[in-house]
């Protein structure tokens, strides 16, 4: 079970990084979805070639965006990321998705929670 929830961190991070780093969507679900594809955000249509067209117009609107992993956890199924987004000319956020893997190992849902990054604050901890 131990090697499964590393594979599926590494997997995560994978996809992650490809589809929005490199601005390659459509090569992340191939190489890492499953068969079908659950998506909660609102702003994203359920399916893969709902995910594949958001994250292509994303790359052409925002080139540069980029993500950093703060923390990665795997329990189960599923693989958390908590991230530093990056996007140039707009807000950055911090942002925790949830990702649940089938038992081939592949994504097949995903969730997510995102936070404007601000200077703003009541405490010193920060958001990361």
């Amino acid at each position: 079970m131990a090697d499964q929830l590393q594979q599926n961190k590494s997997n995560a991070q994978a996809f992650y990084d490809m589809m929005f780093n490199q601005c390659k969507p459509r090569e992340a679900i191939e190489l890492y979805a499953g068969d079908e594809y659950i998506q909660h955000n609102p702003h994203v249509g359920n399916g893969k070639e709902a995910f594949i067209e958001y994250f292509e117009r994303m790359a052409k609107e925002y080139p540069e965006k980029h993500t950093y992993f703060k923390r990665v956890i795997a329990e189960n199924d599923l693989v958390v990321l908590h991230c530093h987004q990056l996007w140039p000319g707009s807000q950055d956020y911090a942002g925790i998705d949830i990702f649940r893997f089938d038992h081939n190992g592949k994504i097949v849902e995903h969730w997510d929670v995102l936070q404007v990054v601000t200077s703003d604050s009541k405490n010193t901890n920060g958001l990361f």
